[in-house]
This record gives C-alpha cells, structure tokens and sequence, in this order.
C-alpha cells in the first residue's frame, strides 16, 4: 500500500486489510476519492480492486472503473460478482465494450456467459477468431453445473513418445499456476496417464516419458458435477486432477485452486439462496430492480404466514378463553423452527458431499428421530413444568409440554424429508427447504398445542 493509507500490523487479516482499505475509499468523495483509488491502483492486485468497486455505489464505482487500466479491466471484471460485472458493461460506450471483449478469452466468455444477455455473447464471439469460437463452443456444450465447462485449458500434455528431456524443457520453460503434473496423451488425444515434476527431473532425459506415467492416475468425467469434481480432487494427493470427455479425450484440468473457489461459492450460494437471494446479487443492486427480486420470496413467506394464521383462527374459541396460550404459542413454533432447522442443515450439508443415498436415508431417519425424542422430552418438562408454575395450570404445562414434543419429532422427520423430496423435484434445497419447514413447524406445532388445549379446556 502507498504511505497515505493507514498502517497496518505485520499480522492483519487479508479481509482487514481490504476493509480499512474500503473504509478510506469510501470516506473520500469527488477527486480526493479518485486520488485515493490511483494510489491503491498502484500496488493493489485485480482482486482487491474487484471487491473495492463492488463496495461503491452505482455512479462513483463507474467513476473510479474508468481509472483502472484497460489492460487490467478484463481480469478485474471477471473477479467481480455478475451483477456488479454486467451494471458495469451495461454504463460503457458501444465501442469501448466490444474492445473489451476483443480481449477475452473463450474461458472468460464461458464464465461470463452464465449471466450474460445473449446479446453480449454474440458481440463477444464476433470479437473472436474461429478457433476460439469453436473452443467456447465445445466448453458451451455442458452445464452451468459440469466440471467440463469450467476447467482450465492451460496445462502441460505431451506425446506418450516423448522423452523426458523434453518434459524437462516444458517445465523450465512454461509457468502455470498449481503444476505440478504433465498430462500424456495418444495420438487420438486420449489421456493415458500423468508424470510427476519430480520424478521427471530426477530421471535420465533420454529416457522414455512413457516409463515414468502412474499407471494409477485418475481423471474426472468432464460431466461431473462442480462439487463431484472438487472432492475428487480434495480426497486425491495431488494439486491437480486432468479432465475427460466421454470417450476419454483430455480437455482440461481442474487444479487445488479451482476447487477451492468452486467450493466457496457452492456455499456462497447456500447461504444466500436460504434467504431467497443469489450470489451474483449486488451489494449495490438498483432500489426497484433489488426490490423485485427480493419481493418474490417475501410473497412465499407471506403466503406461508397466512397458512399458519389460519390454523390459529381454527381455534379462536379456546385463545378468547385461555389468554395464556397466545403467550406460549411462539414457543412452540419457535423449538419445532430450531430443531428442524438443525436437521435440514445436516442433510443439506451431506446432500452437497454425496453422502446421502436411499440406503442410508432409513438409518438417518431413525437417528433424527432418536435425537428430537430425546430433546422433545427433555425440553418438554422444562417447558411444560416452567409454564404451569408461571401460569398457576398444570394443564396448560401439560398441553404445552406434549406440543413441544410432538413439534420436535415432526421437525426431525421433516428435516430429512424436505430436502430429499426437493431434490426429487429438481428444486434446490438450500433456496426453499427452510420455507417449508417453518411453515410445517409453525403449522404442527400450533395444531398441536391449540389442539391439545381445545381437549383439555373445552
């Protein structure tokens, strides 16, 4: 960093640094905030610049976009969020963007491409040669969810006659990021297996590269999914994994640092989907166009809210007469929420590693149950013993105790249940499970204790 920003401790955080960073940006305005953002230019790598832009406002984030060097300018978008990104490409003049995309490679479009207008990707594929409009094509042709779309096209491969004094040569003279592997191809462009840095400057150039390939190397299908991919990668001993087409054809790789990112945001996306929000959302994002989005899953909500509504209005009768139960009732649902909760997020959490099967679902049922048995009595007689003492009823201790319980085992099972059920229907259960099992929770556990109580008053 340049002297006029603030000192730091030896030790600070990398997320500290950029927020004080941050922090001195944004108490800038005008041209002191442009002579600001020139000095972090200097020093600042492309993706501390990405996260600084995407902590300014609409207009001053074009203001100090226009100071970041064009050559930089590709790099730095694809480091920001989609939203960000596009408000940005949206703002620029005609002839600046298509010198933009002029720039980009067929893997920057792919990523960009994701959220992209189609408009955009056309403009940006006239922009290119037919090599690389055919290689966009060929990483186009899977899913915003396979492996084969986003993995690096920038690895080491050689010939399976080649010798390793060739290897040799390709190492010292080629630097990539994560390399620790050369890939060995046939003649057809087949992956036959890989060849370790060590051992290949260990060894007699003369000799074959064929003689040191592990003949245990392991690829990942081009079709696997993002997750699928990253653990391969995290349960194998090496920094990077080569990437097949169906018929065994090398078309990538897939290195410790994209799985990595790929993991981060799968989560990202979780967190942010649980909310009904998505991870290219911008922090900035246009008053109405924010507005409508998030109106959408505050119409769910409501619609949900109306549902556990009507199943008090079932009982008006018994709340007119026992005043105590209004008070109680948010305890009921607010456990049954927690417990169930608890559960949808182990099986999320386990869904996204795969270790959710029909064979073991029975088993994980069972446990579930075991565990909200085990809590829905315990809490059971504390709530229900803490209630009749602070109401003077045993009975309403008693009603309240069973509703508790009753909550929490059906919060348990819908906590494995929903998100299987989800899955099956091609719906993410990160986006909507939480819904439905409040509105369960709430549900049961209201029809549970109104009812109880309707019995044993009335």
């Amino acid at each position: 960093m340049t002297e006029n920003l603030p000192e730091q401790e030896p030790n600070l955080a990398p997320q500290n640094e950029v927020g004080l960073v941050v922090q001195q940006l944004t108490g800038a305005e005008g041209q002191a905030q442009a002579e600001v953002f020139s000095e972090i230019l200097e020093d600042a790598e492309p993706g501390t610049v990405a996260l600084l832009l995407e902590a300014l406002p609409l207009d001053e984030r074009y203001e100090r976009w226009q100071q970041v060097e064009f050559a930089d300018r590709v790099e730095v978008l694809s480091l920001m969020r989609a939203d960000p990104r596009m408000g940005i490409l949206r703002r620029m003049p005609d002839d600046e963007v298509d010198l933009l995309f002029a720039q980009l490679s067929p893997e920057d479009l792919i990523e960009w491409s994701d959220y992209l207008p189609e408009s955009f990707t056309d403009r940006a594929l006239a922009q290119m040669g037919e090599r690389q409009r055919q290689h966009f094509e060929l990483y186009n042709q899977y899913s915003e969810n396979e492996i084969g779309r986003y993995a690096d096209h920038q690895m080491l491969v050689l010939s399976t006659k080649a010798t390793i004094g060739q290897a040799q040569r390709f190492f010292r003279r080629i630097e990539l990021d994560c390399n620790d592997s050369l890939f060995l191809v046939d003649e057809e462009d087949h992956f036959r297996g890989a060849v370790s840095r060590y051992e290949v400057f260990r060894s007699n150039p003369d000799e074959p590269l064929l003689s040191l390939m592990d003949e245990d190397s392991r690829a990942i299908s081009a079709d696997a999914t993002l997750m699928e991919a990253a653990e391969l990668l995290e349960h194998s001993r090496d920094v990077e994994l080569p990437v097949v087409d169906d018929e065994g054809g090398l078309i990538g790789r897939v290195t410790l640092r994209t799985a990595t990112e790929l993991v981060r945001e799968h989560y990202e996306a979780q967190l942010m989907a649980s909310a009904g929000m998505n991870e290219t959302d911008d922090l900035f994002a246009p008053i109405m166009k924010g507005a409508r989005r998030r109106a959408v899953w505050l119409g769910i909500n409501l619609l949900t809210a109306f549902l556990a509504s009507a199943t008090i209005g079932l009982f008006e009768d018994v709340l007119s007469q026992v005043v105590a139960l209004a008070v109680l009732m948010p305890i009921v649902a607010s456990m049954g929420g927690i417990a169930g909760s608890q559960s949808l997020t182990l099986m999320i959490r386990g869904m996204a590693m795969g270790q959710i099967s029909a064979g073991n679902l029975w088993s994980l049922m069972k446990n579930e149950l075991g565990i909200g048995a085990v809590n829905g009595v315990l809490w059971a007689i504390v709530i229900g013993a803490v209630s009749g003492w602070w109401f003077s009823n045993e009975i309403i201790g008693i009603a309240i105790g069973c509703a508790i319980l009753i909550n929490m085992l059906v919060a348990a099972g819908a906590g494995v249940l929903v998100p299987m059920v989800l899955q099956k229907m091609d719906q993410d259960p990160a986006l909507s499970g939480s819904v439905i099992l409040t509105t369960v929770t709430d549900v049961i556990g209201f029809l549970s204790f109104l009812g109880l109580a309707t019995i044993l008053f009335l």
